[in-house]
């Protein structure tokens, strides 16, 4: 079926924001839950992505979280096309480039937004994938996808207005321009200034980029929406463009985030099941909030447990109260070594271990927890001594492992995804932790209390997180239970049941079909001074 039952496939959104976490990612996912519930096929795409949050396709590519969360929204298969270009931060002013789901190598922001760009045969990108050279493949995917869909819904990136970036834009006007999208600006009325935003942003583009700027969409709303529609007509007749919904402020969606960039989520807390733990005791988990964290999202499946509260933490004396403590992925692993140690979090996971409580370490955590690491890859260190918890050793090789394998662990099947440049050779004194159906060691191993693999999304798998979790409270001395009746696919398919609930009950889902189906509306007034 496709749009409005017209037979015809290829109509396009891009949903830019007034700034960066403005909601795009859950507009985007919102838009294409409503859709494929109408029985539209619908592919979400995101041109370039900066995030440390990624997942790996079945081909075997590396794309953005967002996007395979946008796809599961879209109910179709994520895919490379969905997020050509992928920028992993590597530090304060170095990423690398993800190219079609497979790493090109490391360039500098400067290298990749500014002119001249970075040569090969060092490690750094090639000049041909700056990020203005990256137009022609973007725009490629992207009618790739429109050619298979009845509807391609972008994200931007940031805001669009980012006026010293135009030039070379290639996931805002710039896409929208190259393929002719209409463009609705969501803002976070939460932050406030969001009239001024809409307004600002507008006014910052150039004549060309207004022209397809066709409305915006506030989000985060908490109140009486008539109290908003003054403030509404105003914008209207400013800018001659409709507010096509608002949406409200909804509690617990904890959907995949992509923020690549914060340091630190010291203090913040995983949203959990509002629900009484199913035994006596609640289970504390503690994640160290390492540099450059990646995949923070592997400890959802432990926060949806009803009873189980996820804290991230980056104090030693925060560990003292924790059933289990995590060391999670991260793309700096020896950096995120010696910040452990700088903060005496590494005496204190120690600690933990000689005392027999739980410590899980995953992707780059689990390399941290070896004997030594060999680096001469990530962060070129060297030989590095590890934690020195598990009897392991990790040599980082050139070439990165993604991967989407499945196998068993404490008697439950299980599955995951890899990405990682480093190889793990486990040694004597350990057991396997992840093997196949006769027992073989697959990935991981375990010391005592002290668990750690290279898989993500493991804790995903209902079975296998209930006996790990059964396994911990027992080591921890408490008395938790998990609930035998918590699935994590079916809480995360309500959480995007939700998001297009929040686009079909709030937003003008006409005039959104409108422009999918149509395009740009003719005429659309040009608010001075714009830009060249």
């Amino acid at each position: 079926m496709s749009i409005a039952g017209v037979p015809r496939r290829g109509g396009g959104l891009l949903v830019a924001g007034t700034t960066s976490d403005a909601g795009k990612s859950v507009v985007t996912a919102g838009i294409c839950r409503w859709l494929a519930r109408k029985g539209v096929s619908v592919a979400p795409f995101k041109a370039q992505n900066m995030s440390l949050n990624s997942f790996v396709t079945r081909e075997g590519a590396e794309i953005g979280r967002a996007q395979a969360m946008q796809a599961q929204a879209a109910r179709t298969e994520p895919s490379a096309l969905m997020n050509p270009v992928l920028l992993k931060p590597g530090g304060d002013r170095t990423s690398q480039v993800v190219l079609l789901g497979k790493p090109v190598g490391e360039m500098s922001a400067r290298g990749y937004f500014g002119p001249g760009g970075a040569a090969g045969g060092d490690g750094r990108a090639p000049a041909a994938n700056r990020r203005g050279a990256l137009l022609p493949v973007v725009t490629d995917c992207y009618e790739q996808l429109r050619a298979r869909y009845d509807a391609v819904v972008c994200e931007g990136a940031g805001s669009p207005a980012e006026i010293n970036l135009r030039r070379d834009d290639i996931v805002n006007m710039g896409l929208a321009r190259a393929a002719g999208l209409p463009v609705v600006v969501v803002g976070d009325i939460d932050r406030g200034g969001v009239f001024a935003s809409f307004f600002g942003t507008t006014a910052l583009l150039s004549r060309e980029d207004q022209a397809l700027l066709a409305g915006y969409l506030v989000n985060k709303f908490r109140g009486d929406v008539s109290l908003l529609e003054p403030g509404l007509d105003t914008l209207r007749g400013l800018t001659g463009r409709q507010v096509l919904g608002v949406l409200p402020y909804a509690h617990g969606l904890g959907i995949d985030e992509e923020d690549g960039l914060r340091v630190s989520l010291r203090g913040s807390v995983r949203e959990s099941v509002v629900a009484p733990p199913h035994g006596e005791d609640v289970l504390r988990v503690a994640v160290a909030a390492v540099p450059l964290m990646s995949n923070f999202t592997d400890v959802d499946a432990l926060a949806a447990e009803p009873g189980v509260v996820v804290r991230f933490v980056d104090r030693p004396e925060e560990l003292a109260d924790a059933d289990l403590v995590v060391l999670p992925g991260t793309r700096g692993t020896v950096r995120a070594l010696a910040w452990l140690r700088e903060r005496g979090l590494a005496g204190a996971v120690a600690r933990r271990a000689a005392e027999g409580r739980p410590v899980l370490g995953i992707c780059g955590g689990y390399q941290m927890l070896g004997t030594r690491i060999e680096d001469e890859v990530e962060s070129r260190a060297g030989t590095v001594e590890g934690l020195g918890l598990l009897p392991l050793t990790v040599r980082f090789a050139a070439d990165k492992t993604l991967a989407r394998p499945s196998g068993r662990a404490l008697g439950e099947p299980v599955a995951g995804y890899e990405i990682h440049h480093g190889v793990a050779a486990v040694g004597d004194g350990a057991e396997p932790f992840l093997t196949d159906a006769a027992g073989r060691p697959l990935d991981g191993c375990r010391a005592g209390s002290v668990w750690g693999t290279h898989w993500h999304g493991s804790l995903e798998s209902d079975g296998f997180r209930r006996a790990f979790l059964r396994r911990v409270a027992r080591d921890a001395g408490r008395r938790f239970t998990p609930a035998p009746d918590t699935r994590f696919g079916e809480l995360r398919e309500e959480q995007l049941d939700r998001l297009g609930d929040l686009i079909e009950e709030h937003a003008d889902t006409g005039a959104l079909l409108r422009l999918i189906e149509e395009g740009p509306p003719a005429g659309l007034p040009f608010l001075p001074p714009g830009t060249a």
